[in-house]
């Protein structure tokens, strides 16, 4: 069996390189951390920035400056809460819900690519795979938090 490590960094490399390559939509380029938060905030239910910031374990000062980017680029809205006006809740404008909706299309569009190359027994597999390593990786002690 290949160096387990070097399998992992491959698979990383290549992801990285499609986020990369999916984050442009109509004019609009997005940095990869850019399009995970678009994609955090997409995925959660009006969550506060501290939460989006703990799910992609990005510092609330550094994540701050990314939320004011976004804004600023109308693709996120920033909401006081009604009941603690120092906690804002993040949502998407409908133009972030339209970007972050095409760069989904363009990420499933390449992994359906893919997964053609393989037979729906080997599809299965990895994806049972892949569901099973998260759940791991999701109980280890020593890094992999706090993601969800």
């Amino acid at each position: 069996m290949e160096n387990v490590r070097e399998l992992f960094h491959t698979m990383t490399k290549r992801l990285e390189l499609l986020d990369r390559n999916c984050c442009t939509v109509g004019g609009v380029e997005l940095s990869l951390v850019q399009s995970h938060i678009l994609y955090e905030i997409d995925r959660m239910n009006e969550p506060s920035m501290q939460q989006v910031a703990d799910a992609l374990a990005i510092d609330i000062t550094t994540f701050s400056r990314q939320i004011q980017t976004l804004v600023k680029m109308n693709l996120v809205k920033k909401t006081p809460y009604s009941q603690d006006r120092r906690v804002y809740i993040l949502s998407l404008t409908p133009e972030g819900k339209y970007v972050t909706a095409k760069i989904d299309a363009e990420v499933n569009e390449y992994l359906g690519e893919v997964f053609s190359h393989m037979s729906e027994f080997e599809r299965e597999t990895v994806l049972r795979s892949i569901q099973l390593l998260n759940e791991c990786m999701g109980k280890s002690t020593v890094c992999c938090k706090p993601l969800f």
